[in-house]
């Protein structure tokens, strides 16, 4: 595909994340992407965030991450994404090790858990950056009742990939298994609702239909 035919800004959109599987999903639908990870510190964002909702933490972050990128690259449109898990009240972070790992799938087995996928899309790099749009969807993941023994095996052969997602699964892989419902966007469970920024990007001038 001629990605040039369907963006319209003169350099490629500018992701600010290493997520491979957020690149994925943007070139997939044609775009074309560079990558340049945020220099931010999350848990200090959402400490000074106070009693904020989950939903609000994922678009602060989100936020964070696009204008410290946009303010590194001056005239890019950046996209910055976030992603949060809440359970009952909690917020789960991505597990340290197989044991913290353990403990998540633990407290979310037989539970149903939300995860709030935040965009926030960049037009500029000025010293405040115009903010051209942001966004939270919501996709809700009913996990299946687990016993120690089935955590165990999954965690076993899912292997060091438990550490890299938040909630210790990657649906798209072996993660699959934990669940017996998934309500939501597919793109939204992956962290970067696909469907919204498109139209988003649409209206912003960005795409060529």
């Amino acid at each position: 595909m001629n990605a040039s035919l369907l963006w319209r800004a003169p350099a490629p959109l500018l992701l600010a994340s290493a997520s491979a599987t957020r690149r994925d999903l943007l070139t997939g639908a044609g775009l074309p992407v560079e990558t340049a990870p945020a220099r931010i510190d999350e848990r200090a964002l959402e400490a000074e965030g106070g009693d904020i909702s989950p939903v609000e933490l994922a678009r602060r972050l989100a936020r964070a991450k696009a204008q410290e990128v946009a303010a590194r690259h001056p005239g890019r449109v950046v996209i910055g994404a976030d992603q949060v898990l809440e359970c009952e009240g909690r917020v789960f972070h991505k597990p340290a090790d197989r044991a913290a790992a353990h403990d998540h799938l633990t407290r979310l087995q037989g539970r149903t858990h939300a995860l709030h996928s935040a965009v926030a899309i960049l037009r500029d790099g000025r010293a405040e950056p115009f903010v051209a749009q942001d966004f939270v969807e919501t996709a809700r993941l009913a996990m299946r009742p687990l016993d120690a023994a089935a955590i165990d095996t999954y965690l076993r052969l899912a292997g060091p990939a438990v550490t890299t997602s938040v909630g210790a699964y990657q649906l798209e892989g072996l993660g699959i298994h934990l669940f017996e419902r998934v309500e939501g966007d597919h793109s939204t469970v992956l962290g970067l609702p696909l469907t919204p920024l498109l139209a988003r990007l649409r209206g912003l001038g960005l795409l060529a239909f």
